[in-house]
């Protein structure tokens, strides 16, 4: 075993969006089939450090395996200060330009403390595949790092011989036995083992199916690894979608219906002005974009992108709390300045206590398959529900025309309209109605679980609903049981629908 100390190698690169160094490249010799060849390297990453630091690895022919394990040191930090924290990935000798998906090979943030990857097999979170000859590169990430510094070894092994037979990616079909055009539950925003979960997939499956969801996205942080095992869980009655959660430093988002195996890129800041272009790929291929739980304090989990082309914004994410109060509060004010972005709500669950499909989002779509399910995100036909026990309707109506959640009421502005809510399954909730004007309606629920309020477009230019629960939170007042989207009203005057 070589020890090789990278201390004071690091020298700067401007290799991939944001900020980067790179470190001198690591040689390996050949040898005979059977034997293997382990290096150790080990440096120091000092306070204000770069968003990714690389260490190249020179592979030689005969490799069919390369397995990495690191540590860092965690030294103890003042009340309020960041500690240290560092994420690992891989890519292989295709390269490690920004949106390169050819080098990607796989990423495990700090979920993992090792990984291996061949032909035949990888660690979850790896794209198993063949090692060819050439550069390939180590990724690390200073999540965060403690004002001492962070001092990190990393151990690479190289195992020699023949490729073992190719691994067999079994893909989620894209259509399950639907009900044809109807209200569909789905939670768009999971993770397993395959990023930082704790679940199996089968585990994850099973807690959709027992949460009464229809379909769900598998969203696994910055990688695709996932997409090559659903189609072993999912079947008739539960549709799985391919995405991922993009987690850049200034935010993340979740794509959603990417094609199987397909990657995207978070190497980048707002700064960069690289969202536009990862957006419009994401977009080639039919799938949506969503900015994850906007208001989020955790670091980078804040939203500094803006949400001009975005398809959706999330505006509940996990058991209800104040952060999910201001982004409400936020997508509400957007609505009535004339920007609609369709909101979605998931669970983000990554392991237990944390409850699979609370909230998700129910979709009234053509069919149980993708892309109507997704037809159905980007046009706001949709409502967030805390559970599948809570059921609703929500329209509104002329004498001759009526509109439900996410369309348009075509009415003259003085025209009457009668705005109709049903809810089921929570007795003892209280219904608002909110406009561009704010709160006009907050009643409790009536035993038949009715509402009615009657309204012209001029005096309400979009209506929507919420169903509260009146129980304090740790940070709320109450707690959200649904909301929709809006109902436009009238011409097109705010809301931009």
């Amino acid at each position: 075993m070589a020890m090789i100390n990278r201390r004071n190698l690091l020298i700067g690169a401007a290799v991939a969006g944001a900020t980067s160094v790179t470190l001198d490249p690591v040689s390996f010799a050949e040898a005979a089939p059977g034997g293997t060849e382990t290096r150790t390297l080990s440096g120091t990453i000092k306070y204000g450090a770069p968003d990714w630091v690389y260490i190249p690895l020179q592979i030689p022919r005969g490799v069919n395996r390369v397995t990495v394990a690191y540590t860092y040191d965690k030294p103890p930090v003042p009340a309020g200060t960041n500690g240290n924290a560092l994420d690992i990935g891989y890519f292989d000798e295709s390269g490690i330009e920004l949106g390169n998906d050819r080098g990607f090979r796989g990423w495990s943030g700090g979920a993992k403390t090792s990984f291996t990857l061949s032909n035949s097999d990888a660690s979850t979170g790896y794209l198993p595949g063949p090692i060819k000859a050439g550069t390939h590169h180590i990724i690390v990430g200073p999540y965060t790092v403690a004002p001492q510094g962070l001092n990190w070894n990393v151990t690479v092994t190289l195992t020699y011989g023949a490729d073992g037979p190719a691994f067999v990616p079994n893909h989620a079909p894209r259509r399950a036995t639907g009900r044809g055009k109807a209200w569909y539950r789905g939670d768009m925003h999971l993770h397993t083992v395959h990023s930082d979960g704790k679940r199996l997939p089968s585990e994850v499956a099973a807690g959709a199916r027992a949460a009464g969801l229809d379909y769900i996205v598998s969203t696994e942080h910055n990688t695709s690894s996932a997409s090559g095992v659903w189609g072993e869980f999912a079947g008739p009655d539960l549709l799985i979608i391919d995405g991922e959660e993009v987690t850049t430093r200034n935010g993340h988002y979740t794509v959603l219906g990417l094609p199987a195996g397909t990657w995207i890129d978070w190497r980048y800041r707002s700064i960069d002005r690289e969202l536009p272009k990862f957006v419009s790929e994401i977009h080639q291929t039919g799938a949506l974009a969503v900015a994850a739980h906007p208001q989020d304090t955790c670091v980078g989990c804040g939203w500094k992108f803006g949400y001009a082309g975005l398809d959706a914004i999330e505006v509940w994410n996990s058991t209800w709390n104040a952060q999910d109060e201001a982004v409400l509060a936020m997508w509400d004010a957007m609505i009535a300045a004339g920007q609609f972005v369709p909101a979605v709500g998931d669970s983000d669950a990554h392991s237990e206590p944390a409850v699979i499909g609370l909230p998700h989002t129910v979709v009234y779509a053509d069919d149980l398959e993708k892309k109507s399910i997704l037809a159905a995100v980007r046009a706001g036909r949709s409502w967030i529900a805390e559970s599948a026990k809570v059921n609703l309707t929500f329209t509104a109506s002329t004498l001759r025309r009526q509109a439900g959640i996410g369309e348009r009421l075509d009415a003259a502005p003085d025209e009457q309209l009668r705005v109709d809510v049903t809810v089921t399954g929570e007795p003892g909730a209280t219904v608002r109605l909110v406009t561009d004007a704010g709160m006009r309606v907050n009643v409790p629920l009536p035993a038949d679980g009715k509402v009615t309020w009657t309204t012209t477009p001029q005096n309400a230019a979009y209506v929507r609903l919420e169903v509260r629960r009146p129980v304090a939170t740790t940070t709320t007042p109450d707690t959200m049981v649904a909301f929709t989207n809006p109902i436009f009203l009238g011409a097109t005057r705010h809301g931009g629908k």
